[in-house]
């Protein structure tokens, strides 16, 4: 059975086949839906159960068998025997269900990639799933639908590595290839996305790629990045990201770029009358009111059960003191445990609190006038301050944070209260710090694990392992026995004698084990060798992926910076000797390269330019006091504890953070010589410095007369001499 399964899994022979497939109260060896057969490797057929036959081929299967002895013997000839059949095999349909023909109406944002397109999706939930499922997967589809309808919405967004669905045995047409693609319905497509319907792009969707790896679905490489070859899909480990590109494959779109191929595909289908462009919205509701104490109280009473507003002079409603913080027994907010939480007149005042973004959508407002005893803030202040030239949020909070901080300002906006329409100039969105996840391979129905290299040797199940059990990738065994309970008699096969984990960039989550403690590496390294560490993962707006193996560089470099004011027994060591052009051109240098970068947010480049100058001004031996102040004060933004420290043995009585900014001298960076290669016929054998105004005959003379050139010219005659001035001498004997 193994040796014929490797011949027909993976559509090896053109058809998708299920191995050891549950049907009606049986399970056989192999069976191909498409084709309604099944394959039976079996020596025993005279004892074959008479019932069991019976309900498969009422069931509307036909049964192939091979026996064990013939496959051995010739499994090539098995192999070609099965594929005939199922090629020549016609399929006709049972009920008039099963040829009913019905249009599904697909929404998608990638129109372009519908050449790749190589199976649909319907939500469990589904008008038509019912209509088009067969009468041989009914039962499965029915149980399928009845389990995925008793998860939220949450947990089928969130649970992404747990793959399910089902076949409903109907096919759909794809309208640009003409030809057929299996329906499923999973899961992980919502009824109130869209229209509930997909088409599945596999290769370029990583849900749909993951969904078609576990069924053994087609997956078709549709975009490729400008200059790249197109890759065998079978080797990929996830989907293609395929937001910009080249289109191949795809018959009148080939060769466009992405935006162009959105644009004629769309066309296209509306030409052949069967969809349109549209842009669609989609709002969730948001519930504003809060049931815990911390928060801006309603200014809402009750009365005969109706709400009212309390009057203008009866504001602000402050928070009353209240004996505990919790609920009340009978489950109400904490604000009914207040002792006369009512108006005046003695009508209840609203319990529930806003929420925080209620009191944060409008505090830089309130910064622009912070003393104000009458108003808000008043129109002086704000027509001086006008509006936020920066704001600086992860990409979540800031879109939620906005969409509330707009609405005020624009509410304030229309009642004459502010004089900007829009409350902030600039957004830039920090990426985030994402988690190296590490992962197990374990042999499913069983407590071994196989290292990384040998997994698809194996039926395996990946999990997700504790990151601080894991070194470059190799799994400490022993500890992996004694972090959970159920691992404590697992077994490993290993390559090379190690257990070797697979890794994927995840964001951060403790149910992933990936998470990074902070705490720790600020007790190891501090917390200044952490701030620059994070800067210099990367661009700021870029999700960036932690590696606790790059902070060890950060953490030399401020060791090496260190050094340059202190000797080994922490001794004070600057001095107060004027420095060379060397070191102020290092500086400067870095002062420039420094400013520059801050004013573009480009804090990994500032971090490396710091530590190119600590390079060259450890080469150079300089420990100056008027090189090393001003490169501790552009330093300390970016590592205020260790500069703090500097700036405290440099004299600073106030933080070095007041001192006045360094100010860039363009003239420390004007070079006044030039290293010039000297090549004889064409090869360099030496460098000669020489001033950069010097003229092309005391260039030519001082290359000539230089003592390194004098064994290329002996015995020789000069014939040439080529000088590009502050570029190149070359020199042609012969």
């Amino acid at each position: 059975e193994l040796l014929v399964w490797k011949s027909l899994r993976k559509k090896q022979l053109g058809y998708i086949i299920k191995q050891q497939y549950a049907i009606d109260a049986f399970r056989v060896d192999f069976a191909c839906l498409e084709k309604m057969t099944i394959i039976d490797i079996n020596d025993k057929y005279e004892k074959e159960d008479k019932k069991r036959t019976k309900v498969l081929e009422e069931n509307g299967y036909t049964i192939i068998r091979f026996k064990n002895d013939e496959v051995f013997a010739n499994r090539p000839k098995v192999i070609a025997e099965i594929k005939s059949y199922l090629d020549n095999k016609v399929i006709e349909k049972n009920t008039p269900a099963e040829v009913e023909q019905v249009g599904i109406e697909v929404f998608t944002t990638r129109p372009d990639t519908l050449f790749g397109a190589t199976f649909m999706v319907l939500a469990p939930e589904h008008e038509l799933v019912n209509q088009i499922t067969t009468s041989n997967n009914k039962e499965t589809v029915d149980n399928y639908v009845l389990w995925a309808k008793n998860r939220s919405e949450r947990e089928r967004l969130t649970e992404v590595k747990n793959i399910s669905g089902e076949f409903t045995g109907a096919y759909a047409i794809n309208p640009f290839t003409e030809k057929k693609i299996p329906i499923w319905i999973a899961d992980y497509v919502l009824a109130g996305y869209g229209t509930g319907a997909i088409m599945a792009v596999p290769g370029h969707d990583s849900r749909d790629f993951a969904f078609a790896k576990h069924f053994e679905l087609p997956i078709i490489q549709v975009v490729v990045k400008d200059g790249d070859e197109p890759t065998d899909t079978a080797d990929w480990d996830d989907s293609y990201d395929s937001k910009e590109g080249v289109i191949i494959n795809s018959g009148f779109i080939d060769g466009l770029n992405v935006a162009e191929a959105m644009k004629s595909t769309i066309a296209k289908i509306e030409e052949m009358a069967i969809g349109e462009g549209t842009i669609n919205y989609r709002l969730r509701d948001a519930i504003f009111s809060r049931q815990r104490y911390w928060g801006e109280p309603f200014p809402i009473y009750y009365k005969n059960g109706m709400p009212y507003a309390l009057k203008k002079n009866e504001l602000p409603l402050e928070l009353p003191k209240v004996d505990s913080y919790l609920p009340t027994k009978e489950g109400n907010p904490p604000l009914a445990n207040a002792k006369d939480w009512v108006t005046k007149e003695g009508y209840p005042l609203e319990t529930n609190t806003m929420p925080g973004f209620a009191g944060s959508s409008g505090y830089y407002l309130r910064y622009m006038d912070p003393n104000n005893k009458t108003r808000y803030f008043s129109k002086k202040a704000n027509d001086y301050w006008q509006s936020v030239d920066l704001y600086i949020g992860g990409d979540e909070h800031a879109a939620g944070h906005l969409i509330y901080s707009r609405f005020w300002n624009k509410f304030l906006f229309d009642i004459g209260m502010v004089c900007e329409d829009e409350p902030f100039k600039k957004l830039i969105n920090q990426g985030k710090i994402q988690g190296r996840s590490s992962f197990v391979y374990r042999i499913k129905g069983t407590n071994k694990f196989v290292s990384y290299g040998l997994r698809k040797e194996h039926d395996v199940q990946r999990l997700h392992v504790d990151i601080d059990i894991v070194n470059n990738d190799v799994l400490d065994t022993e500890a992996f026995k004694n972090w959970l309970p159920e691992y404590k008699d697992a077994e490993f096969i290993l390559e090379d004698g190690k257990y070797i984990c697979g890794h994927e960039v995840e964001k951060m989550s403790k149910s992933k084990h990936n998470v990074q403690n902070p705490d720790a590496l600020i007790e190891r390294y501090g917390a200044d060798t952490l701030r620059l560490y994070e800067m210099f993962l990367g661009p700021l707006e870029q999700d960036k992926p932690w590696d606790t193996n790059g902070i060890e560089g950060v953490f030399r470099f401020l060791k090496k910076l260190w050094r340059l004011y202190f000797d080994a027994d922490d001794n004070f060591i600057v001095s107060e000797d004027k420095p060379t052009s060397e070191e102020l051109k290092s500086l400067h240098k870095t002062i420039k390269k420094v400013t520059s970068d801050i004013e573009r947010f480009s804090f990994n480049t500032g971090v490396s330019a710091f530590m190119i100058c600590v390079n060259e001004l450890n080469d150079l031996g300089c420990h100056k006091k008027e090189i090393l102040e001003p490169l501790a004060i552009l330093l300390s933004p970016y590592a205020p504890h260790i500069t703090e420290e500097i700036g405290k043995a440099l004299g600073y009585k106030n933080s070095i953070n007041t001192a006045e900014y360094p100010i860039f001298n363009e003239e420390y960076l004007t070079e006044n010589n030039f290293e010039y290669p000297v090549s004889f016929n064409g090869k360099m054998r030496f460098k000669i410095s020489l001033p950069v105004n010097m003229s092309k005959q005391d260039i030519e003379k001082a290359a000539l007369e230089a003592e390194d050139a004098q064994k290329w010219i002996e015995g020789k005659t000069v014939r040439k001499v080529i000088v590009v001035p502050n570029r190149i001498i070359n020199i042609v004997v012969g």
